[in-house]
C-alpha cells in the first residue's frame, strides 16, 4: 500500500490568523478582496496611465482576486505575479486563475516578503500591496519598502492600500468588538498608535521617509447598507472575521467575558436593514527613484 504524499506544512507567520488552512478565513479573504476593489472603483483607479505597466507584483496576494481582476481589466499586462507566505491560499489562487482563463499571464509563488522578495533588481513596473497591516508590524516597514525599491524599476510605482482598523455604525456591539481588535493589533505591533487609523495615518509619511518620491494619496469612504447585496457581503466578512480573529484577540488583548454575547448581538444588528456601516480606506503611491 502506498501512502498519499503529505501536504507541505505552513510555516509560522506574522499574519493575524495563524491557522491558514482555515476555510472560513479563506472565504473571508475572497469576499474582502472583491469588496476592496469594488469600494475603490476598480483595480488601479488612481493611476492615470496603467498602459505603461507591463510587469506587476502583488505582495501578500492572498486569494489572488486583485491580480486576477487586473489581468482581466488590462490585457496588455505581460506578467502578473502574486506572492504570499500561505501555500493554502495560493493553491486556491491558482485554481481561480485557471478558471478565469488568465493563468498564462498570472502566476503565484510562495514567498515570505518579510525575509526577501526573490526577484531581480528593477524587475517590476508596479509593486502593490493591500491590507498588509494584517501581517506587517511597524518595525517591518523599512526593510519591506527597501525591497520594494530594489525590485521596482526606476520611475516605476510603489502602491500601498490600508483601511481603518474599525468601521463606524450605530451598532454598539460591533463598535466594542472593533475596539478589542484595535487594541490587539496595537499590542501585537501592527498599528503605530492605538487608534483606528493607526496604520492609515502613517502611509504617506512612511513612503516619503523611506525614499519614495512624488507621494500622493486617495481616500475612499464606503457606506454599506445591510439590506443590499454589498451590505450582506460586508456582514459575512464581519461574521467570519470575528471568529477567525478570536485567538489573536485572546493572545494580545485578552477576551472579555461577554465576547460571545457581543458577537451574537453584532450578528443580530447586521440583520437590520436600516443599519449603515462606514468603512474608510487610503491608497498611497509614489515613484521609485532608486538606481
Amino acid at each position: 500500500m502506498t501512502s498519499s504524499p503529505q501536504q507541505p506544512q505552513e510555516q509560522p507567520s506574522t499574519y493575524f490568523v495563524q491557522d491558514r488552512s482555515n476555510e472560513a478565513e479563506l472565504t473571508r479573504l475572497h469576499i474582502q478582496d472583491q469588496m476592496l476593489t469594488k469600494a475603490m472603483g476598480g483595480v488601479l483607479p488612481e493611476q492615470p496611465d496603467p498602459s505603461r505597466f507591463s510587469r506587476i507584483l502583488d505582495v501578500g496576494c492572498g486569494t489572488g482576486d486583485w491580480l486576477i481582476e487586473a489581468a482581466q481589466t488590462y490585457p496588455h499586462l505581460s506578467l502578473l505575479i502574486g506572492v504570499d507566505a500561505s501555500r493554502n491560499l495560493l493553491a486556491y489562487a491558482r485554481d481561480q486563475a485557471e478558471a478565469q482563463g488568465v493563468s498564462e499571464r498570472v502566476e503565484f509563488q510562495v514567498m515570505d516578503a518579510l525575509r526577501r522578495l526573490d526577484f531581480p533588481r528593477h524587475y517590476f513596473d508596479l509593486v502593490n500591496h493591500r491590507a498588509a497591516g494584517s501581517w506587517l508590524r511597524t518595525w517591518d516597514w523599512p526593510k519591506l519598502l527597501s525591497e520594494y525599491q530594489r525590485i521596482c524599476k526606476p520611475g516605476g510605482v510603489i502602491r500601498v492600500t490600508e483601511s481603518d482598523a474599525m468601521t463606524y455604525s450605530s451598532s454598539v456591539a460591533s463598535k466594542r468588538l472593533f475596539e478589542l481588535l484595535v487594541e490587539a493589533f496595537h499590542q501585537a505591533g501592527h498599528l503605530f498608535t492605538a487608534k483606528s487609523d493607526g496604520m492609515v495615518s502613517e502611509l504617506a509619511h512612511l513612503l516619503q521617509q523611506h525614499g519614495v518620491q512624488q507621494v500622493q494619496t486617495r481616500e475612499y469612504v464606503t457606506e454599506y447598507r445591510m439590506g443590499t447585496e454589498q451590505g450582506q457581503h460586508f456582514a459575512e466578512d464581519m461574521k467570519l472575521g470575528f471568529r477567525t480573529a478570536l485567538p489573536f484577540i485572546r493572545k494580545w488583548r485578552g477576551l472579555p467575558e461577554d465576547y460571545e454575547e457581543l458577537y451574537q448581538r453584532m450578528l443580530s444588528d447586521l440583520q437590520q436593514p436600516d443599519l449603515v456601516i462606514t468603512w474608510r480606506m487610503l491608497t498611497a503611491w509614489g515613484t521609485n527613484t532608486s538606481v
